[in-house]
């Protein structure tokens, strides 16, 4: 896969924040050398998040993110700061853009102690020093620094003229050179050689002439371990099966045909779900299998949200708004209330849900799945995702989730 087709949650994403007029699109623009955003002298040019895909040196592959000004006004003005903070559960660098000129105010100082709190890698770049006075870039710099005197992650810049532009690159290159412990989807699993069957079923939901990402990465990740993928569909599953001169290692399959396949793979193959690899490969997949006991205990009136990190075209039979829900009722035999979220839409207030059941993230990088995941254990809801809340449903979860001994070990 090219850089230009690395997919979005795969790449680094990079958010430039700052008050309205700081000079955050013009310092986007600059670090890009692209006229990403629209840039004026009007306050608040901003009104959206922007996000450009595209490849940045040394980086590689990431999303520049413009957020909307954190001292905007009025009612409207509170949305589009609530926007900008949402930004940060994706964000794996900051960039915060502070007017030179005037120094940072308490907008400027709450969000960058939000950031810290998250602790999210950032940069803090001290706009238009070209007409600011010494004395002011000494003292806001002097603030930022806090407690951390020894604090390298602040620089003088000017968007106008470039002057700190090459600096400031280099140290969202640095800041993004965190070593993270290396995460696989599948790769972990098999051996050079082995055989990976992936069921995909082609019915009104699947998008017609390709597969859908999560397929589409796990065929790759079983590439890099040297291993051979089949594709196949449901229907097809037990025959192809019959027909491998060597056993299968183990069969990934869509977690709505998992009862079909559950029953036509041998016991002595391994049997997972793409939702299910993505819930450890993601997210925390211990959690996941943890909550989705809370079925169980579900009452009249129980309120359960159901979320998706995707906008799509919803079908007829929609697996989040319909399916899910008519199964849950018919498992629970209770009048169960379902809300359903989608994108980037994720409740602040979680606490009138007994339960939360989330897709496999696939369009969300890892940062935000696991706020998610977070904001949901912080408040004390348990959270489940679609595959395993499936298998638990037709009580063959102990065997799909038997490839990670450590989380079977949960049931």
């Amino acid at each position: 896969m090219s850089m230009n087709q690395t997919p979005t949650s795969e790449r680094v994403h990079i958010g430039f924040f700052g008050r309205r007029n700081a000079g955050k699109s013009s310092v986007m623009n600059a670090v890009t050398g692209q006229d990403i955003a629209v840039v004026s002298d009007v306050r608040g040019t901003t009104t959206d998040p922007v996000y450009k895909s595209m490849e940045l040196l040394p980086l590689g592959p990431v999303v520049m993110m413009d957020t909307p000004g954190i001292d905007d006004e009025g009612e409207l003005g509170a949305l589009r700061v609530r926007k900008s903070y949402q930004v940060l559960n994706k964000t794996d660098i900051a960039v915060l853009i502070i007017d030179g000129c005037t120094g940072a105010a308490r907008e400027d100082k709450a969000l960058l102690e939000r950031i810290r709190e998250k602790k999210i890698p950032y940069v803090i770049a001290l706009n238009k020093m070209e007409l600011a006075a010494p004395d002011v870039l000494k003292k806001t710099g002097e603030e930022l620094r806090g407690e951390n005197k020894g604090e390298e992650q602040l620089l003088c810049v000017s968007a106008a003229t470039g002057e700190g532009i090459c600096a400031l690159k280099e140290k969202i290159a640095a800041a993004a050179d965190v070593k993270e412990p290396e995460r696989y989807i599948v790769r972990d699993l098999l051996k050079p050689s082995d055989i990976a069957v992936l069921v995909v079923p082609i019915d009104k939901a699947a998008p017609k002439g390709r597969l859908i990402l999560p397929q589409q990465q796990t065929i790759r990740d079983i590439l890099e371990a040297d291993a051979v993928s089949a594709v196949v569909k449901e229907t097809e599953l037990k025959k192809v099966l019959g027909e491998f001169k060597h056993k299968p290692k183990i069969v990934i399959t869509d977690s709505q045909a998992f009862e079909k396949v559950a029953a036509d793979t041998p016991e002595d193959i391994l049997l997972t779900s793409f939702s299910i690899l993505f819930a450890r490969y993601k997210g925390d997949l211990e959690t996941v299998v943890k909550g989705v006991t809370t079925l169980d205990t579900l009452k009249d009136g129980d309120t359960i949200l159901i979320s998706e990190g995707c906008t799509h075209h919803r079908q007829c039979d929609d697996i989040g708004t319909v399916k899910l829900p008519r199964w849950i009722r018919e498992y629970t035999g209770k009048d169960i209330q379902i809300e359903t979220t989608s994108g980037t839409e994720f409740p602040d207030d979680l606490t009138k849900y007994k339960l939360i059941v989330h897709c496999g993230g696939c369009m969300l990088n890892e940062r935000e799945m696991k706020y998610r995941l977070s904001c949901a254990g912080d408040q004390g809801i348990p959270v489940t995702n679609y595959g395993i809340l499936i298998a638990y449903m037709k009580g063959i979860l102990k065997r799909s989730v038997e490839p990670f001994p450590e989380v079977c070990a949960l049931l």
